[in-house]
């Protein structure tokens, strides 16, 4: 183990952030029991990269957003939320033909809940090559996007590798997070190849265990992030559940605990939560253990609401969040960041 713990991204610099994919309406169950059984529902606004626009914007940070919405109530809303958040709305389209997404969640004592989607054939799903073509570059320092787009449609596909073309064409430094969901692929096979060659675009991968274990079939964070820089990444994160975070460029890597909290409502959101905090520390040029730490702490305030983005704090709410709770405690007792050299 090194002394140091200042391992230090290199490519990302200040400026805007782009984000693409699709944004969703959200309908909570107001009381336990199956969806088609409950008597009232809470409507909000969700969707990965939102999310994580949404996250980067309280943190002082400048989101650019792109997707498509239908003509609708649901349209509606998302483009009041993305307003009332002080999210530039310029690369919201509209499409009259289809509709916005949305899904129901159940509401639970523990564990997660159900949540069911409907979103096939919707606006966000005919994003296309076109849309990313339309992107002025200029400004943008980083692009983050996540899985679920590539998997919505052939034309969100092709969207997305055009955006990571574009994005190295410009030297924008990129962020990837491979969001698997299972449902929204053809195969299962046809999921892992897809995000596999993502990966290995990406200057940045957020991979959780799960996602490691799918992929490489492998359970240690340490050989999960050696894992995706084999595959092409520069740099890898790897999100430890509750118990914290692992780093890694491949030569030396940084383990930081997360965040004690004394019950969990809802887990859903915590991975774009952790990414916002992660990008917006590396953007002002902070060294990855403290990109980390800041990932966690808001992965945990995030898991403390029922909506997906609620929880995403603003510096202040994020600075007393981390001064008044305890640090996980992890397998080897770290408390502290530690840098460990590979075996």
């Amino acid at each position: 183990m090194a002394a140091s713990h200042d391992m230090v991204v290199s490519g990302v610099r200040p400026g805007k952030v782009l984000l693409v994919g699709e944004s969703m309406g959200l309908f909570s169950a107001g009381e336990e029991g199956p969806c088609s059984e409950v008597g009232s529902f809470r409507a909000s606004v969700a969707g990965a990269e939102l999310n994580v626009a949404v996250g980067l914007e309280r943190l002082g940070q400048h989101p650019v957003y792109m997707t498509r919405l239908g003509s609708d109530p649901i349209g509606d809303r998302i483009r009041c939320f993305m307003r009332q958040n002080d999210l530039d709305t310029s690369l919201v389209g509209t499409d009259a033909s289809r509709s916005t997404g949305f899904m129901m969640k159940s509401k639970v004592e523990r564990g997660d809940p159900k949540t069911y989607y409907f979103r096939k054939g919707s606006a966000a799903s005919a994003i296309s090559p076109s849309d990313i073509g339309s992107i002025d570059c200029a400004g943008i320092s980083l692009m983050h996007m996540t899985g679920i787009l590539p998997a919505l449609s052939t034309s969100t596909m092709e969207a997305s590798e055009a955006l990571m073309d574009m994005s190295r064409a410009n030297r924008i430094f990129i962020s990837f997070d491979p969001n698997e969901r299972p449902a929204l692929w053809k195969s299962d096979g046809h999921m892992r190849r897809t995000l596999l060659s993502l990966c290995a675009k990406a200057d940045l991968v957020l991979p959780g265990i799960s996602e490691g274990r799918h992929l490489f079939g492998l359970d240690k964070v340490r050989d999960i992030g050696q894992a995706f820089i084999d595959n092409g990444a520069r740099y890898a994160v790897v999100k430890d559940g509750p118990d914290g975070a692992y780093a890694t460029d491949g030569h030396e890597g940084v383990y930081v605990p997360g965040f004690k909290v004394d019950a969990v409502v809802d887990t859903v959101g915590a991975g774009d939560g952790f990414a916002a905090g992660v990008l917006s520390a590396l953007l002002e040029g902070r060294p990855l253990s403290e990109a980390l730490e800041r990932g966690c702490a808001i992965g945990a305030m995030q898991t403390q609401v029922v909506s997906d983005n609620e929880g995403l704090p603003t510096r202040a709410e994020l600075d007393d969040f981390m001064a008044r709770h305890e640090r996980a405690d992890v397998a080897d007792g770290t408390i502290e960041p530690v840098l460990v050299s590979p075996d």
